[in-house]
């Protein structure tokens, strides 16, 4: 099992308890509005000049905020975002919700934690969950498109900023508890989320929030895997998921500021959905199932300090360390007494990171307002196979620095406001030598045999960013935006130093230590109108991306991927040679062989978004509407694999006194443009239900819920999602939930 601390897990756990003893909170009353809030009153926290509302924002940005944040609560971030304009999901099972932002995911979208980097392994597998509480979300903010220059390397697609409460400089005026609890059937799904506020005195706060979530087994429509036609149907076997979280915050604030130190606890168990087959009825199941188990220690510390040197408004100081664990392990059945035998671990993770930050926002000179930022991380990273060295491991452990320096200014011209920006990123990567490992190498699709190199040089990168945008004023009512990047990418550690089995994924990676640094070339337009009862944001973007990374398959010959066996052997190749049917062993080809490749790619595309209030008054009627297509191809021909399909949608909303209702259909088309040795899906349509109604009961704010989803029981396949042939969308789901605040008054 992961490793943690006893005494701060024990401290963490007793703090989902701690909101019981306080009652709720009013959080910034500029962010923390309840309603259809206007477009212009929501305020963007993680942009380069702090906070400022979304229709100053340049890039392109979605905020997830009141009512349709609480509308689109769910287990998993990815989950969460998925059906906003250019975001979808990239899940591994109900247990993994990845956000996927114009076709780029993993590595390449960044998540953060109130403004610093989440620092788990959700970049090294595609089954890794992002470990992040996003239930315990105040607002969510999407930023769409390269933000390397505030983010560096590892936001060349896009960043989520998940903010919650824990660093807002805003004290309620007496104690307070939020509480959201909810219950479904489909995999009798049962979630709880605790967030409180005590002021201990004048200036002073603790915050606490918990939550935990358990589930069984999810049920799907028909059959688990795309081509199954025996055996059990009907549910999504080793899809449950069990997650406990905690914080806990100390707060002080004042005219000079604010300073926050917090510490926070993570952990989930969650199964690799696949079918679950021990007395071998079809013939190729299984009979082991694998499980997933992670936790964190995190401690953050955030300041804002006013006027603090001369010639400086403001500054941003933020730091974290996080200690992330992660074990993979197999259970297997046993025939002779129908018991699974003890759990296996095949690999376990463990990442250990520090990050800091200060951002110095200055005085206007010459007009011009802006930023001046430095950025340090430190990332140890270790993976191995705890039953012995020799028995091979997914990616060799490496250490990582790396230092950057920017600045972001912006100017007014009559309507028009310019910005630029630059940046510059030094990063140092390491690796440990692998010595005696079984696995010898792997055949190349060139019937080549690339050997494992037992020590790899050290690498130096340097990525240069740059950027300038503009945003319009026209008229009162509209914005045109417009906006150029030029952008560099160092390798991620798994891009770069891969090489073997990644078990619960079910992949066999190769990496390249000699990958270029990807470049990327970015121009985006946008007309947005953001007041009066149509409003609506159309975007349209070409990214053009030099020495591009991504994971390809080698075809087989008849259009399907090739399997090796646990140690890289194809089928009749070294221990995987004179295998019968039924063998087991290493005669067991159940690895996906991919590999690590770079070429020259173009994404291009368009998002919009908007509503329209078409009835006024006591009963109001809002509709909704949404629309997303991205195209991700080679430049020298060919498809990327997993590109998100396009999709449109329709809704529409309404409020009668107390009670709120919405209905949403989705439509997610087929795709058909595909990589070599990757499978064509089908579309689907996706129709929602939300009602809530709020409680008429005196000095307590409280409200019941009534979520629907996939209400057409689609069995639907993501084709963002590496796993999308072995399990289909979870089908249809019922939530009943309560929310409550107490206090705060």
């Amino acid at each position: 099992m992961p490793r943690s601390s006893r005494l701060l897990r024990t401290l963490l756990s007793a703090s989902i308890l701690a909101p019981l003893a306080v009652p709720a909170a009013l959080a910034d009353a500029n962010i923390q509005q309840r309603g259809d809030a206007a477009l212009d009153r929501i305020v963007v926290t993680a942009g380069p000049l702090g906070r400022r509302y979304v229709d100053e924002m340049i890039q392109p940005v979605s905020v997830l905020h009141g009512e349709e944040l609480a509308r689109r609560m769910a287990g998993s971030l990815g989950e969460m975002l998925d059906g906003m304009p250019g975001v979808t999901n990239a899940d591994f099972g109900p247990g993994v919700g990845r956000p996927v932002i114009r076709g780029q995911q993993g590595s390449r979208v960044m998540v953060l934690d109130d403004g610093l980097p989440v620092a788990d392994v959700s970049g090294e597998g595609v089954d890794h969950a992002v470990a992040i509480d996003a239930r315990g979300a105040s607002q969510i903010e999407i930023f769409r498109g390269p933000s390397t220059l505030m983010f560096g390397s590892g936001a060349a697609g896009g960043v989520v900023n998940v903010r919650s409460q824990r660093f807002l400089p805003t004290f309620a005026d007496s104690p307070f508890l939020e509480m959201d609890a909810s219950y479904s059937p489909n995999g009798n799904d049962r979630q709880l989320d605790l967030t409180g506020e005590y002021q201990l005195g004048n200036g002073f706060a603790l915050r606490a929030s918990g939550g935990i979530r358990r589930t069984n087994d999810f049920d799907i429509n028909g059959f688990q895997e795309d081509d199954q036609t025996e055996g059990f149907e009907g549910r999504l076997q080793n899809s449950s998921i069990k997650t406990e979280l905690a914080s806990l915050t100390g707060i002080s604030a004042g005219d000079w500021g604010f300073a926050a130190l917090s510490a926070s606890y993570w952990s989930t168990d969650y199964g690799i959905p696949e079918v679950f087959d021990p007395q071998r009825i079809r013939g190729d199941g299984s009979d082991d199932f694998e499980r997933v188990t992670a936790d964190y220690v995190r401690f953050d510390f955030r300041s804002e300090l006013n006027n603090p040197l001369p010639g400086f408004s403001l500054a941003r100081l933020a730091a974290a360390w996080t200690r992330y664990d992660q074990d993979e392990s197999e259970f297997k059945f046993n025939r002779a007494d129908g018991s699974f035998r003890e759990e296996i671990v095949e690999a376990t993770f463990e990442n250990k990171e520090f990050e800091a930050r200060a951002d110095f926002l200055h005085e206007p000179v010459a007009g011009w307002e802006g930023v001046i930022g430095l950025q340090f991380t430190n990332r140890d990273f270790f993976a191995d196979d705890p039953r012995g060295a020799d028995r091979g491991f997914y990616v060799r452990p490496n250490q990582t620095r790396t230092f950057a320096g920017y600045v972001i200014e912006e100017r007014r011209f009559g309507p028009a406001v310019i910005e630029l920006g630059a940046r510059v990123e030094h990063t140092r990567s390491e690796s440990d030598p692998v010595i005696a490992s079984r696995v010898p190498g792997v055949t190349l699709p060139d019937g080549s045999f690339l050997p494992q190199p037992e020590q790899i040089a050290n690498r130096n990168t340097t990525a240069v960013s740059l950027s300038a945008a503009t945003i319009i004023d026209i008229g009162p009512d509209y914005h045109l935006r417009f906006g150029l990047t030029r952008a560099e990418r160092t390798p991620s550690p798994e891009q770069r130093y891969a090489f073997g089995r990644h078990s619960a994924a079910g992949t066999w990676e190769v990496g390249n230590p000699d990958l270029d640094t990807e470049r990327y070339l970015n121009f985006e337009a946008s007309i947005e109108r953001h007041t009066g009862p149509l409003r609506f944001d159309l975007t349209a973007f070409y990214n053009r991306a030099d020495n591009y990374i991504f994971l390809a398959s080698e075809d087989d010959g008849t259009g399907n991927p090739v399997f090796v066996n646990d140690i890289g052997n194809r089928e009749g190749e070294g221990a995987a040679a004179g295998c019968l049917p039924g063998d087991g062993g290493l005669c067991r080809l159940r690895n996906q062989l991919v590999f690590n490749q770079q070429e020259d790619a173009h994404f291009y595309g368009a998002e919009l978004g908007g509503s329209w209030e078409v009835v006024e008054g006591d009963m109001p009627v809002t509709l909704h509407f949404t629309a997303d297509y991205v195209r991700g191809a080679l430049r020298d021909g060919g498809d990327l694999p997993r590109i998100s399909p396009w999709r449109y949608g329709l809704g529409a909303s309404t409020r009668l006194g107390d009670l709120s209702l919405r209905a949403d259909y989705l439509r997610v088309n087929a795709q058909n443009r595909v990589a070599e040795a990757e499978s064509e899906t089908g579309g689907y349509d996706l129709v929602s239900f939300d009602a809530s109604y709020v409680l008429p009961f005196e000095g307590l704010d409280a409200s019941l819920y009534l979520k629907g989803r996939n209400l057409l029981d689609e069995a639907g396949r993501r084709h963002t999602s590496f796993f999308k042939d072995e399990a289909p969308i979870i089908g249809r789901a019922i939530y009943f939930g309560v929310r409550a605040r107490f206090g705060g008054n």
